[in-house]
């Protein structure tokens, strides 16, 4: 996710950087120019059209048309925000859940239990970065140190990985309970917190796998095609060859629109605007550290 101070904007005018949709969409601008001065050569020059033909109505169908299309990106943007926003309170919530889970077990075993203290420090940091994995759309990966931990050793990495941390903080903590050293009530207190760690993965995989419609998507990208590819045939009447710098504007609007609702509506992957997540699994484990 780029870091950035909201209050400089006027040096946002002029900086470029490798997500912005100015780059994306320079080779379909230069080709869109190069359209718009082709039919308005057409219309100018070569049929020699006047004011007062027909095809300068179809004004009027983009004037009635634009207020439909803005509604359209406007939902568009709208709905992949959510999406982006959902992904960082669910987060969120998986630090404050680690945190709580942390103190609530520093509280209650006692120091002298280093055991039990080293695993639940190394698990619980562990769910964090494997749920980052996981959510990637590359192959799903294991981040572990080089030590060698032999109460990992029976991850399975071709099955749900965060399941499987889940199952190990779980069968330790109820081991702890048939062990006497901890309580009836206080496995009762400790199980919530185990609870919402599976409760944030499921969550996060229904924004993963449950993208924007396909019919409403492809229907967007197809509106904005055909207003654009339109506009010269009308505007040309009115601003001649100045048409195409306007043509390509009103593109380079409509499409970045729908390029950065495209980026930020799958929040786990790797692009620029995406959640730092390994950086918060990160986090994670150096809280969880300083606590037990």
């Amino acid at each position: 996710m780029i870091s950035y101070n909201p209050k400089e904007w006027f040096t946002f005018i002029f900086r470029f950087h490798k997500s912005d949709t100015l780059r994306q969409l320079a080779p379909l601008m230069a080709a869109l120019g190069i359209y718009s001065w082709a039919v308005a050569y057409v219309e100018l020059e070569y049929w020699k059209l006047s004011e007062n033909n027909h095809l300068r109505n179809l004004t009027v169908v983009h004037s009635l048309l634009g207020f439909v299309i803005s509604m359209l990106l406007v939902f568009r943007t709208n709905t992949a925000y959510d999406r982006w926003w959902e992904g960082r309170r669910l987060w969120g919530s998986l630090v404050n859940n680690s945190r709580n889970l942390a103190i609530k077990l520093a509280a209650i075993l006692p120091p002298e239990d280093a055991s039990n203290r080293h695993f639940f420090k190394r698990v619980i940091a562990l769910y964090a970065s494997t749920l980052a994995a996981h959510l990637q759309s590359e192959a799903t990966r294991l981040a572990l140190d080089e030590q060698e931990h032999p109460d990992l050793k029976d991850l399975d990495k071709s099955k749900h990985l965060p399941n499987q941390v889940a199952t190990l903080l779980f069968g330790r903590t109820n081991k702890l309970y048939e062990e006497n050293k901890i309580k009836e009530a206080q496995l009762i207190v400790l199980n919530g917190e185990l609870l919402s760690f599976t409760d944030v993965c499921g969550a996060c995989e229904r924004i993963k796998n449950t993208p924007i419609p396909f019919s409403y998507s492809i229907f967007i990208k197809k509106f904005i095609f055909f207003y654009v590819m339109t506009m010269p045939f009308g505007f040309v009447f009115s601003l001649g060859y100045w048409v195409i710098p306007v043509v390509i504007f009103v593109f380079y609007v409509l499409a970045s629109i729908e390029l950065i609702a495209e980026e930020i509506e799958d929040p786990f992957g790797g692009d620029a605007n995406d959640l730092p997540t390994f950086k918060i699994a990160s986090n994670i484990k150096k809280h969880i550290g300083e606590i037990l």
